[in-house]
């Protein structure tokens, strides 16, 4: 079978790929070795916190207020709710570069954005308890986003584009000879003039087979749903989060219809085989502890555990993303390495990696994701 455009990977953003390429008249064919929206990768857990003024660095901004506006297009092409407006609140050491980075990116971006002194963070969230050298800063009009759901709704609109998607479906061999894309998955051959590769954890082995070796390393994360105080905790009244603190930084989401407080931590995690299998929540004596001494020092009205999950991260080394066309193929963009932060942004990733393959280039400058930085 011939297609245009063939794309590795049908998650959070090899789906929002096949959408916007679909979408432009490109006759897309989708592979995935499992079915999505699964538990196999980092895109499972129900929600996401998707936020604005960026601790990670104020690079970021324009391209996830990009995919902000195109979460917006999606709830209102498929009406679908897929995004609440909890806000945010970020939490850690008035001096620190998590917060110094946060403020700096609202007051470059005119972004909304609340400074609150540690009493005050108590006042109004009573849930809360800081030390007095922390400030929070609360951005009122972020969020939560439906992150499953999010993925129907992109296979829902690539499908009526005509993309096929073709799921528990393994690459067994890749390549590209004059220009042409030829894909073998089992005993079946595709062919294509162009090619994405957004596979997470598998990304790295994939792209070994077009002679190129990217630093990614997949870790095991948990995360869980806590019994909490509705009155407290309900997403109408308590924000998503995120916490630098002196153990790590951890993230939570407030409670959605009554499911409990989701808390889990962003840094650490132990290397993994992403092609073994991984141990499950509780297996690991720290998976609960961790959480649970979190919640005890900062968040303390918590109750007893309801259930936890684990997913996977791909760490690049600066934890920056890679959103990049292949050194020597210029028919192959490659996203990966999203290092845990990368479902918000897989919206505007999705339409980068539609751009550069039909010219190669993107409005939104990537160019701090480049390939060539490694």
């Amino acid at each position: 079978m011939n297609y245009d455009v063939i794309i590795i990977g049908a998650g959070s953003i090899g789906m929002a790929a096949g959408y916007f390429l679909s979408k432009r008249g490109k006759k897309t064919l989708l592979l995935d070795s499992f079915n999505p929206p699964h538990n196999k990768g980092s895109h499972h857990g129900e929600t996401r916190i998707i936020r604005y003024a960026y601790a990670e660095g104020e690079e970021y901004v324009p391209f996830i207020l990009n995919a902000q506006e195109l979460w917006n297009d999606l709830e209102r092409a498929t009406g679908k709710q897929l995004f609440k407006r909890t806000g945010v609140l970020s939490v850690g050491n008035e001096k620190s570069d998590f917060i110094q980075n946060i403020i700096s990116s609202a007051k470059k971006y005119s972004l909304p954005l609340d400074v609150i002194e540690s009493n005050e963070v108590h006042n109004r969230w009573s849930g809360i308890t800081l030390p007095n050298d922390y400030i929070g800063c609360f951005e009122p009009s972020s969020g939560v986003l439906k992150c499953e759901e999010s993925i129907k709704a992109y296979q829902e609109l690539a499908e009526l584009n005509g993309a096929t998607i073709l799921t528990n479906s393994r690459v067994t061999e890749i390549s590209i000879r004059d220009e042409r894309v030829t894909i073998k998955v089992d005993e079946r051959t595709y062919y294509s003039d162009a090619l994405v590769v957004s596979a997470g954890a598998w990304s790295g082995h994939l792209l070994s087979m077009l002679d190129l070796d990217i630093p990614l390393t997949p870790v095991r994360k948990t995360f869980a749903w806590f019994d909490a105080n509705e009155n407290i905790y309900n997403h109408s009244s308590f924000p998503a989060f995120a916490f630098e603190t002196p153990q790590g930084i951890y993230y939570g989401l407030p409670s959605i219809d009554g499911c409990g407080l989701k808390v889990g931590r962003h840094d650490g995690g132990d290397q993994i085989n992403p092609d073994e299998s991984m141990k499950g929540f509780g297996e690991t004596a720290e998976d609960e502890g961790d959480l649970v001494q979190f919640l005890n020092q900062y968040i303390p009205d918590i109750r007893k555990l309801k259930y936890g999950k684990t997913c996977m991260y791909s760490l690049t080394p600066d934890d920056r993303f890679i959103i990049d066309l292949h050194p020597k193929y210029t028919n192959v963009a490659i996203a990966a390495g999203f290092s845990g932060h990368g479902f918000k942004f897989s919206s505007s990733v999705g339409q980068a990696l539609s751009n550069l393959i039909i010219s190669g280039k993107n409005e939104i400058d990537i160019s701090q994701f480049s390939i060539n930085r490694f």
